[in-house]
């Protein structure tokens, strides 16, 4: 989920922030020490590729370098990051399936969807890892997007709206539309082809 500091970690993280501002040697390279871990996890969760997820953390770090002087404090610097991220995360999924396909229905209806219990969802088998990942990496990228905030990494509804610029019902359907998706790429009866078609 959006994480969440203990008082001395959020002043320890703006005091980074102000020597970063102020230039010193070191400062930033401590951010990133800081913060690197949890937000190279969320880019390979998105993008289901270690080799993305390491281009990725340096896009990121790039953008937090770049953007620093826009935090305001108004929320955690953990929480200010883990959505920036998200972002480029987002950015990148979008990008690579643009060029591979014409975007179609972002919120299409899908046939015969089995409806989803409430909860976090979770496969009807147990399930290699591997096979899971290489599901979650055939959805599209809105679907993905919603069902790893909500279903990974326990963002509620109106977190994923937030994150997402999204209405919470909007992140509702995404992620009751993503796991009709995984089940049935899961049992096998949607071959990739098709998952990677569809919407954006």
């Amino acid at each position: 989920m959006i994480p969440s500091y203990s008082p001395e970690h959020d002043r320890g993280d703006r005091d980074v922030v102000a020597r970063c501002r102020r230039g010193e040697l070191g400062a930033f390279e401590e951010l990133y020490q800081r913060h690197s871990s949890r937000l190279y996890n969320v880019a390979y969760r998105m993008t289901g590729s270690a080799a993305d997820a390491d281009d990725l953390l340096q896009d990121i770090f790039l953008q937090i370098y770049r953007r620093l002087d826009t935090f305001r404090g108004d929320s955690a610097l953990g929480t200010w990051l883990y959505r920036l991220a998200v972002n480029c995360c987002l950015d990148h999924l979008r990008s690579k399936q643009g060029k591979q396909q014409k975007a179609t229905g972002f919120l299409e209806d899908l046939d015969q969807v089995e409806p989803a219990a409430p909860g976090s969802w979770r496969p009807d088998t147990v399930l290699d890892r591997m096979e899971l990942e290489r599901a979650i990496a055939q959805l599209p990228p809105s679907y993905r997007a919603a069902f790893v905030l909500h279903d990974v990494e326990g963002l509620a509804h109106h977190e994923v709206g937030e994150t997402l610029g999204i209405a919470v019902g909007t992140s509702k359907s995404l992620v009751h539309k993503a796991r009709a998706r995984m089940r049935r790429l899961l049992r096998g009866v949607e071959p990739p082809a098709v998952a990677d078609g569809g919407a954006r």
